[in-house]
């Protein structure tokens, strides 16, 4: 199946959970991104794959116009009901593809994109998207999951996840993004980092898989060598996945020309 497909799928069948879940809703990433948003006065918010809507409710008492973007109407629909709930009634919902944005050159002062480009089967196409729709100055504001630098590490993250959620399309380095974020023309002003620790039964169901996946997914964390284990901080007891830890990175970077 194509990827875009079965993202569609997979959000589709699981829209509301996250809006819900946890790992979605808050963290210090969230907190840290509208503190960076904020840091200038922006006046139009493009929120590239807004998933459960929670950066465009976060953002939207401070903008004046801002478009929640996704491709499964499902997901974009949960997004509205949660996000008008709140009282934000001037956020606009928009469906389409994050590779390739309805809108016109130098649109928006700021473009976000939050735990997504995972799923993305052209991320640089979204970044270099992502270019062309920001105003001189504006910036772009990433968060999403990264793969470990070393080549066995993000070989057993990334089937990890693609195990888990067949919608996962590759979780890049860090240094990946630079280079691709650079190519495009973007001026990287920070990153930071967080730790992401999965506990493993929500992390899991939140995919709707089989018993045999979550079988298959535990006896490949189990074997896996103990520098691997130690790495990712794999919790177990009683032969079963306790927790994992992930990392995610939030990369701001500016559009100068």
């Amino acid at each position: 199946m194509d990827i875009k497909k079965q993202v569609m799928q997979q959000f589709g069948q699981h829209a509301s959970k996250y809006v819900s879940s946890h790992t979605h809703a808050k963290g210090k990433d969230l907190d840290l991104l509208v503190m960076l948003a904020l840091s200038e006065n922006h006046s139009s918010v493009l929120d590239i794959a807004t998933g459960g809507g929670h950066v465009a409710n976060a953002l939207a008492p401070y903008a004046k116009h801002i478009i929640a973007y996704d491709m499964t109407p499902e997901i974009l629909a949960s997004a509205e009901s949660f996000i008008t709930g709140n009282g934000h009634q001037h956020v606009q919902f928009e469906e389409g593809d994050a590779e390739q944005l309805p809108f016109a050159d130098h649109s928006f002062d700021i473009v976000t994109c939050r735990i997504a480009a995972h799923h993305f089967p052209n991320v640089h196409s979204f970044i270099q998207e992502s270019y062309r729709v920001l105003k001189r100055n504006g910036r772009l504001l990433i968060i999403d999951n990264v793969a470990p630098e070393s080549d066995q590490l993000d070989h057993f993250y990334n089937t990890v996840e693609k195990k888990r959620d067949p919608s996962h399309n590759r979780a890049l380095k860090k240094g990946e993004w630079f280079s691709m974020l650079e190519s495009s023309g973007f001026t990287i002003e920070s990153m930071y980092t967080f730790p992401k620790t999965f506990a493993f039964d929500e992390w899991f169901k939140r995919m709707g898989q089989s018993d045999q996946v979550r079988q298959e997914l535990t006896q490949l964390m189990l074997e896996a060598p103990h520098e691997t284990q130690h790495h990712f901080r794999i919790q177990t007891s009683k032969q079963q996945i306790i927790s994992l830890r992930g990392q995610s990175a939030l990369i701001q970077a500016k559009k100068e020309g």
